[in-house]
Parts: C-alpha cells; structure tokens; sequence
C-alpha cells in the first residue's frame, strides 16, 4: 500500500476541524454544466423544492384552505373532494441564483419538472390524486484555499448532488363542509456528499497524497401527509374557508456507503488507494413533524385572498447512519404568506383578458438550517397568471418567484433567486354518467 495511516488521520482531523464550510471557505466555483449551485444545500437533506403546481406558486403558496374545482391543490390533501372535471396538470421551472459571501460573488441556474398530478373526483363529495414530484435536491461545489495546514498549503473542494422524489396517491371526501384527506407515497432518492484535499505547494506536489473523503447515501421509505378543510358559504356570492396540513415525524430507511481514498502522486503515475470502507451501514432517516393553518376569504368566479401560516420541527430530525446530515441543521422552521387571485369576469366571452387569472403573493420565514449560531431568514414575492383555452376549462399558467435566503454576518453567504414555472392544466369529464346517449 501506497500510503502512511498517520498522515491520512491527521489530513482526516483537519478536515472535520473546517466542517463549518461556509463560515471559512475563500471562493466559489461557478459550474458550467447548466446546474445551479447552492451552497447550502451541503446540509441536512439538501434545499427543498416547492411541489405545488403554477397556480399557488403565483399566490405565495396559500395553500391550506385552498380548493378549486379545476385546480390540484396537493399540499393539503383535503382538497381533492372538490374536484368536479378530472384534471391533469404538469409544470416545469427554470431558476437562477446570484451568491454574495466573502467577497465573491457568482450566478448559476437550472430548468427541471416540477411536479405531475392527475386528480379525479369519484362522486359529488369524493376525490382522488395520482402526483409525482421533487421533494429535495443537493447540488454545490466550492473550493477553498488553507495555507498552513499540517500537510503544507491545500486546496479543499466541496462538492455533492442528489435528490429526494416523492411519487404518492391521495383521497378526500366531504361531509356536510367538512373534507378529509391523505396523501401516502414513496419518498426515495441518492445524495453523494465529498470533501477532497489536495496539495497545491509546488514543491511538495510530486511524491504527495491527495485525500477524498465520499458518502454514498440512498433513502427510501413511505411518507404520508394529512388535510383538513372547512368551508362556509356566507351568502350566495362569498365563502369562507379554514384548512390545515399535519405530519408526524417519520422514518425512512437509510442506507451509507462511507468511502475515504488516498492518491499518491508519483509525478507521472497516480495510484488510489481506499483507506478505509466499513461496509454499508443502515440505519433510519427521521423526518419531522410539521404543520399548517390558514385561511381564505373568496367571491365566487371573481377573486380569492389567503394567508397560512406553516412550521416544522427540526429537532426531531436525526440521520442514524450518517450524522454528518445532522450538522447545522436547526430545531425549528416557519413561515407565513399572504396572496390571492383575482379574475376579472369569467363570464366575458368578448374580452379574453377579463377571464384572465392574474394572482400575486408575499412571504416570509426562516429556514430549517442554523449555522454558526445563526438563523437563515427567507423572503419574496410572487406573481403569475393562468391564461384560458378557448371553448375549454383547460390553462396555461406561469408564475414568478423573486426572493433572498441567507445573511452576510458572521461569515455566511447570501442569495437571491429568481424561478419561473410554466404550466398546464388539462380538464376532462370522467366517471360521470351521460344524461344523454
């Protein structure tokens, strides 16, 4: 073997010592291959991706007590029992994001599919859902620079990618104002997270090691989601709604695969060696519990206007084969938004943009991470619109997202974001008996 133990423990010491990436990295990469690079998402399970479809996205995402008849509002299950036309529904976004920290600055983006859902209404107060959506993605790549470490001057680089899906069915039903529903599904996904060191003094690169340390993470498991909803007619023209969402905490299971390589430069040659590989070690990843409420005033056709509030708690959190999952991850999460819709008269069959949806949102919270003693607060604004087809219920929607995460204090970067979702509606008449043959 091509290598001294004490020197692959001690580079492993050092490498633990600046686990707080962020707090001391000197530079950022900016990848060329289309993908947008989040520094934070090195933590935890990675950022988490919004699965609601165009609609609430251009209304800040107001979604527990939201219910529309040609509309699938699958983050509050309850819903479904509204549904009257079958509706299938697919949306794709594109997104950019500008870093700031240390001086540096970078932007990067990526386009990828949102979410599909089909929902169908099986009788006058039952409905069901078939979705498939993101649920968590990891991608960054960083490099920093340490000029008196106990192997001379390093480059260190951190990269990982991966995400999480969640392809899932859902059913409500509604009694007498009251709708109930689920969501259950399968949660899985893969999440490679490296650190590699590599020395850069010029005399000492030749007859040098360079270490990489990789886990391997896969994560499957079934995950459930439950709704309520309540809705009161006032009068003929308006309706007032209260909805919420709860899960419990959760487990999936977790499967580590831990590598840590040595590569000895020889000048001309370079070998790898794998240091150490315990096996594949299982274990269980805990998901919190989480919840929402809110609430939402509306005129029948002619507008609606919602705010919820939604929190999770953090502390239940825990990755048992992988603790380095669990660094920086914080002990609870919330947020709040207000946002609506409004459409000038549906009826208007002369001015096509009077049946025009135009909606717009706000938000504000903070997010599940906590670094160097620090919370991440996150803010923004949305706006969209759904354009009718003619002689159809079925859409065109798109909508915008326009928000800032994270602080420069204490060494930590800060980012904003711009995403674009473009989607489409689809509705249909199924399982419905013909008056007429």
């Amino acid at each position: 073997m091509f290598h001294s133990h004490g020197k692959c423990l001690l580079t492993g010491l050092f490498i633990l010592c600046g686990v707080n990436v962020l707090a001391q990295t000197g530079g950022y990469s900016n990848p060329t291959n289309g993908r947008e690079n989040n520094p934070y998402s090195k933590y935890g399970i990675g950022e988490f991706w919004n699965g609601n479809n165009t609609v609430l996205r251009g209304m800040g995402n107001v979604t527990s007590a939201f219910e529309n008849p040609y509309e699938v509002n699958t983050d509050n299950p309850a819903s479904y029992s509204f549904l009257q036309r079958t509706t299938f529904e697919a949306g794709a976004t594109a997104s950019t994001r500008t870093v700031l920290g240390s001086g540096e600055k970078y932007t990067t983006g990526t386009a990828s599919i949102s979410y599909l859902n089909l929902g169908i209404p099986v009788s006058k107060n039952a409905g069901i859902c078939l979705g498939f959506r993101p649920y968590s993605r990891t991608y960054y790549n960083m490099v920093d620079t340490i000029f008196n470490s106990p192997i001379g001057s390093v480059a260190r680089s951190y990269n990982g990618e991966g995400n999480l899906n969640y392809a899932y069915m859902g059913a409500a039903a509604k009694y007498k104002g009251f709708s109930f529903g689920f969501n259950l599904g399968y949660m899985f996904g893969n999440l490679r997270n490296s650190t590699a060191v590599l020395p850069i003094d010029t005399m000492l690169t030749n007859r040098s090691y360079a270490s990489d340390f990789t886990n391997y993470t896969r994560i499957g498991g079934l995950y459930w989601k439950g709704g309520l909803m309540y809705e009161h007619k006032i009068d003929s023209d308006y309706t007032f709604r209260i909805g919420g969402t709860f899960t419990l905490k959760q487990n999936l299971t977790e499967r580590l695969n831990a590598f840590q390589i040595s590569t000895y430069n020889f000048g001309d040659t370079l070998v790898n060696d794998t240091v150490s590989y315990p096996g594949e070690q299982r274990g269980k990843l805990r998901l919190p519990m989480s919840y929402s409420i809110g609430v939402m005033f509306a005129k029948n056709d002619k507008w609606d206007l919602g705010i919820d509030y939604t929190a999770t708690k953090w502390s239940d959190f825990n990755s048992s084969p992988d603790n380095s999952l669990n660094f920086n991850v914080g002990t609870q999460s919330n947020k709040i938004s207000l946002g609506g819709e409004y459409t000038p008269n549906v009826n208007d069959l002369r001015n096509y943009f009077s049946r025009v949806t135009y909606r717009l949102g706000v938000y504000y919270g903070t997010d599940y991470l906590n670094i160097n003693n620090t919370t991440l607060p996150y803010y923004g604004v949305t706006f969209g619109g759904s354009l009718p087809f003619r002689r159809s219920l079925s859409h065109l929607h798109a909508a915008f997202d326009i928000g800032r995460l994270g602080v420069t204090t204490n060494n930590l970067i800060e980012e904003t974001y711009v995403r674009f979702t473009l989607g489409m509606s689809f509705n249909d008449k199924w399982f419905i008996p013909r008056k007429y043959e």
